[in-house]
């Protein structure tokens, strides 16, 4: 394919589910505003979001958003990847088993690659931080199948 892939990787702390990973090859604040907006119109708005300062977050489309809608943007500071270490982890635990065992051919592929580790992150994955359940059993579906991120 010959371009970099961006991805959004969206993951609740609480249940270690991850409702959306969102592959482009460029990320705006609008971008993230309208993929945050199509999740949480069907999984609820959470009270706080943490995320980095990437100039997608720290736009005014994304300050709109979270305000009208009453989220929490909570930064991370500059350089310090460890005030969010658990979506590091999960990143890292993402780029080894997806990323890197994966050839992508276009970004259509690309999605359906990542959707597919996604399903069976949520769904089959034991998660030892949460008693080696894979994290579809925490959330308030009580196990139903992880529902398409497009719906």
């Amino acid at each position: 394919m010959g371009k970099k892939l961006r991805v959004l990787t969206v993951v609740d702390t609480f249940s270690r589910y991850s409702p959306v990973l969102d592959v482009r090859f460029s990320y705006r604040g609008e971008d993230v505003v309208a993929t945050l907006d199509r999740v949480c119109r069907r999984i609820g708005y959470p009270k706080t979001i943490r995320v980095d300062q990437g100039s997608e977050f720290i736009s005014r489309d994304m300050d709109l958003w979270a305000y009208q809608r009453g989220v929490i943007l909570d930064f991370s500071r500059p350089g310090k990847p460890t005030d969010n270490a658990f979506i590091e982890a999960f990143n890292g635990r993402f780029r080894q088993e997806c990323l890197n065992t994966h050839w992508f051919m276009n970004l259509a592929d690309a999605c359906e690659k990542v959707e597919a580790w996604r399903r069976y992150y949520n769904d089959e994955r034991p998660h030892s931080a949460i008693g080696n359940k894979p994290p579809i059993l925490l959330t308030k579906s009580g196990g139903a199948t992880s529902p398409s991120p497009r719906s």
